[in-house]
């Protein structure tokens, strides 16, 4: 279960802006949802936003993309050399809209330790995730439901699509104990 409580005050001011970490991101980019969150994370450390994380930077970038502001999370998630990073920027290229790029940074990828968790998740909403996660599988569902924007199946990817952000935005940014 998600929730903010589990980051530094700064972190949860700005998720607060928008939804508190529980906004149904567009499955198709949009504009900055929050001009006020853009301006608080434009001068943001993330190492200070994030202490004693495992992926500050990698966080970081996912929190401009909780709020659609995807030049930045691209600008941020392609110079992460790690899973995350890619992880990322995956997302962002899938919500930009532009699959085969989206398919080449989930390859870099590989299989991730949210993916186990993601498809438990997208199973409890009913979104027939199968025995393990498929990114690709998400990216060519997310792209046929983008040309039925209000449906039902749109909606239920823009949640999964939120639980995707919600584990991964915990992997990366919460504090290690």
């Amino acid at each position: 279960m998600f929730s903010t409580s589990d980051y530094s005050p700064r972190v949860q001011e700005v998720l607060a802006l928008d939804g508190s970490g529980e906004r149904l991101m567009p499955l198709a980019s949009g504009t900055c949802s929050s001009p006020e969150a853009f301006k608080l994370l434009k001068g943001a450390n993330p190492c200070q936003l994030f202490p004693g994380s495992r992926a500050p930077g990698a966080a970081f970038a996912g929190l401009y993309l909780y709020f659609s502001c995807l030049d930045e999370s691209h600008t941020i998630s392609q110079g992460i050399e790690s899973a995350e990073g890619s992880f990322w920027h995956g997302i962002m290229h899938r919500q930009e809209p532009d699959a085969g790029n989206a398919a080449y940074w989930f390859r870099r990828v590989g299989k991730h330790p949210v993916f186990p968790a993601l498809r438990d998740a997208a199973e409890g909403l009913e979104y027939p995730a199968g025995s393990a996660w498929d990114p690709f599988a998400f990216i060519d569902a997310c792209d046929a439901a983008r040309k039925e924007p209000g449906t039902d199946r749109e909606l239920l990817l823009r949640k999964v699509q939120l639980v995707e952000w919600q584990l991964l935005f915990d992997y990366c940014g919460r504090p290690r104990t």
